[in-house]
């Protein structure tokens, strides 16, 4: 797989995007389980059923983007940021020096922004080790960067993540990702309940500042637009009612470009162990 990617590498974005299109619209009528979740997402959300279509598409262009962010040296990676919106917000987090706590949904190429901040200082990243091995290889060796750190989603990483945060440095997760059992709560997600970590709130509380950021895939293979934003309301309140918050922010990021979130995710899946959801 590492190999194929490093093929990948090679193409110019505007051509990846195309295959990744085409791929996207393949999976999606091969698929009738990611053909299913998708569907049933963008529906609960109240969003038409006209956006499918594009959804598909966005989704493979993410996957095979990666080929180009992940293998070429990140002094190649770095120019694909055609734009950034917000970072003045970064430089003011920067300065009250408690570190900076970066929430980043499945929404574009959520993988072009961690990269983009290791170029200015050193950043912590969550991730959960797949389960092939394949896949593993292929993620550690895209994300290996100088100062792009990985955290594995378990105890050590937790302690990863505030030894960083503890030394004013950066870290960044994917709150919308549906945790293990016994490391979320029964949380409302577009009117759903959906398992949601607590560690993005929980590390909320220890002073840091928190901002959201996405990276927006441009038409044409013209790169992304980096997104930086602070929350709607300043986070507060217990962790429950600070991860509740989270998803409701994350909400808010996801209507400014629904075609471009990975609504073939299935998030509202019920971790096993867990108990079941509230009654609706």
């Amino acid at each position: 797989m590492v190999f194929i990617f490093r093929i990948l590498s090679r193409l110019p974005l505007s051509v990846l995007h195309l295959l990744g299109a085409a791929l996207g619209y393949l999976t999606y009528w091969l698929s009738p389980t990611y053909r299913r979740h998708l569907r049933e997402n963008i529906a609960q959300a109240g969003l038409p059923a006209s956006l499918r279509g594009t959804v598909a598409a966005e989704t493979g262009k993410q996957m095979l983007e990666l080929a180009r962010i992940w293998m070429r040296p990140l002094e190649e990676a770095i120019p694909l940021v055609a734009e950034v919106v917000g970072w003045e917000h970064v430089e003011a987090a920067q300065k009250a020096g408690k570190g900076i706590v970066f929430l980043t949904p499945h929404l574009g190429c959520f993988e072009i922004t961690a990269q983009y901040l290791s170029s200015f200082g050193d950043i912590t990243v969550l991730y959960r080790a797949p389960k092939s091995a394949v896949a593993q290889e292929l993620i550690l060796t895209g994300r290996k960067r100088a100062h792009l750190h990985l955290a594995p989603a378990d105890l050590s990483g937790v302690r990863a993540l505030i030894k960083a945060l503890k030394k004013g440095e950066m870290v960044g997760m994917l709150p919308d990702q549906a945790p293990k059992t016994g490391e979320g709560a029964w949380l409302k997600f577009f009117g759903r309940y959906a398992y949601t970590m607590t560690l993005a709130a929980r590390l909320t509380e220890t002073g840091a500042a928190s901002l959201l950021t996405w990276g927006e895939r441009l038409p044409g293979g013209r790169g992304y637009r980096v997104h930086f934003k602070q929350p709607m309301n300043p986070l507060a309140g217990s962790t429950v009612d600070r991860a509740q918050q989270i998803n409701l922010e994350i909400e808010a990021l996801i209507r400014q470009c629904p075609s471009q979130y990975l609504w073939g995710y299935n998030r509202y899946k019920r971790p096993g162990g867990a108990d079941a959801p509230p009654a609706e």
